[in-house]
């Protein structure tokens, strides 16, 4: 009977040092807290690999650049005091805000507009980005702009608005979906699709890519204010990252950053807080 009881003890005693140890580890993955951050020491984001100008892997190095990227680097450098401490994860329209979830990452900065539905999955930081719908299509193209889109195939990517606000804009526009922007960019290129529809700046770097064979038409025909993502609740780093964008804002290091990915000067008053309209 003492075995059983000292045998008992052991195990109940290995189990409890196990449990104090796993819940003493404040860099586990799934713990995005400022806190827990700090204390990893490394900043976990979600980015686009296949959006030019905001993120984008560079096959020539295998390495992730763009607007959003450099922000990033700038926010790590801020609150860890170097620009290296930042892991960067590939992130789709489709996966960003499961991954957020799961804790994969601590913070989305991909492109991501702010709605009115995904503010009740995420809170969103300030508006960092103004963008709008519009179209890319072949230079070519009889495509002009929404009322030229009558039973044309146009590409997407999956989990994007940009399909479902198109549908109501142009009823009779047939809409293909795809898993990146780098795939329905490539459907265009080879003919499958007439035309890419997504944000202007994005549509804008995949012109930049071949720019005498491609063109933007349409003009902006949604608002689609940018916001960076965190977890629901998750107010510290919510704050640390508002705080952050409205220095950068201030102190210069925004236009600096706008200046060298976009060619030109940021607007002159980008709101702090938005939501997207579409039709």
């Amino acid at each position: 009977m003492r075995f059983w009881k000292r045998w008992l003890v052991l195990c109940l005693s290995v189990v409890l040092a196990f449990s104090l140890t796993a819940c003493g580890d404040g860099s586990s993955a799934d713990d995005s807290s400022l806190a827990a951050i700090k204390k990893r020491g490394k900043l976990v984001v979600g980015v686009k690999y296949d959006t030019n100008l905001f993120g984008y892997k560079d096959p020539a190095d295998g390495q992730v650049k763009g607007f959003e990227i450099d922000l990033m680097r700038e926010f790590a450098k801020r609150l860890l005091g170097d620009e290296k401490k930042v892991e960067f994860k590939e992130v789709t329209s489709k996966t960003r805000i499961k991954m957020l979830q799961s804790g994969d990452v601590d913070v989305i900065a991909a492109t991501m507009t702010i709605t009115d539905k995904r503010k009740k999955q995420v809170d969103f930081s300030r508006v960092y980005f103004m963008a709008g719908q519009s179209l890319l299509v072949p230079t070519n193209s009889p495509i002009t702009g929404l009322k030229s889109l009558n039973g044309k195939v146009v590409a997407t990517a999956k989990g994007a608005t940009s399909g479902r606000n198109l549908e109501k804009l142009a009823p009779g526009v047939k809409i293909k979906e795809y898993e990146n922007y780098a795939d329905a960019f490539t459907a265009l290129k080879s003919g499958q699709a007439d035309a890419v529809t997504t944000d202007d700046s994005i549509l804008m770097g995949m012109q930049q890519q071949d720019p005498t064979h491609f063109k933007l038409v349409g003009g902006q025909f949604t608002q689609e204010p940018y916001g960076m993502a965190v977890k629901k609740g998750n107010k510290d780093l919510l704050k640390a990252l508002n705080d952050f964008l409205n220095d950068i804002m201030k102190d210069g290091t925004y236009q600096k950053l706008y200046q060298k990915w976009f060619k030109k000067d940021p607007p002159a008053n980008i709101p702090a807080d938005a939501v997207q309209k579409a039709p």
